[in-house]
């Protein structure tokens, strides 16, 4: 039976969207364009998508977003911009992530306005609760687990991921050096989900990556 609480339902909704969230990296990409990758990615079963690119400009950037925004809704699938608030406002993305050092929470709410999706990333209980309480509507923990996309990530330990989905109502989902091998690790913590790159874009077969880990996450995380 559904929850009469609409704010659950929606709370519910969006953990279910979150089960395998895809971020991008054209590091692997080779002599393939990225809405190819991402296509076959978000057919196989990633439930979000999030465009990450550190070395773009903003302005080099948007036809790139614009692009994968069109292949995200052929799948009915949210996309996410990391960290670059103008080029998710340009493009009407579904939303935007932001670290620690990104932006301010409060007036990002503010910016993309009530209906869009605010991820935050976080590494403590404390700033966890406070991007909660700022408007946060779902939380990125990690580095889980030691990863070569983020090498300069510090690592959280699995105490800490599960001490922060104890403290706050909203989603949250686990990053870092996360995949077939040591999903099971994170069963109980109460995460909805997993954040992956490399388990996906990384592999020479990135359909059947996407399906396997997408079985793995339904299995692991219900």
């Amino acid at each position: 039976m559904k929850s009469s609480d609409p704010v659950k339902r929606l709370s519910d909704e969006l953990a279910n969207k979150l089960r395998l969230y895809v971020v991008t990296d054209r590091t692997w990409l080779g002599e393939r364009c990225l809405a190819e990758q991402v296509d076959e990615v978000l057919s196989a079963g990633g439930s979000i998508l999030q465009l990450r690119e550190k070395e773009m400009s903003s302005a080099e950037m948007m036809p790139l977003a614009a692009q994968l925004k069109s292949v995200a809704a052929k799948y009915q699938v949210p996309f996410i911009i990391n960290d670059d608030l103008s080029v998710a406002l340009a493009v009407d993305a579904d939303g935007v992530h932001i670290g620690q050092s990104d932006g301010d929470v409060v007036n990002t709410r503010h910016q993309i306005g009530p209906n869009k999706l605010l991820g935050v990333s976080v590494q403590t209980v404390e700033q966890a609760i406070k991007a909660e309480d700022e408007g946060a509507d779902y939380l990125g923990v990690g580095a889980i687990f030691p990863t070569g996309s983020k090498a300069d990530a510090d690592t959280v330990a699995l105490d800490t991921l599960k001490a922060i989905c104890e403290a706050v109502q909203i989603p949250v989902v686990a990053i870092g050096g996360i995949g077939l091998t040591n999903m099971d690790r994170l069963k109980g913590s109460g995460i909805c989900g997993v954040a992956v790159i490399s388990a996906i874009f990384a592999e020479a077969d990135i359909s059947t990556a996407t399906s396997k880990l997408k079985l793995k996450a339904m299995e692991v995380f219900g």
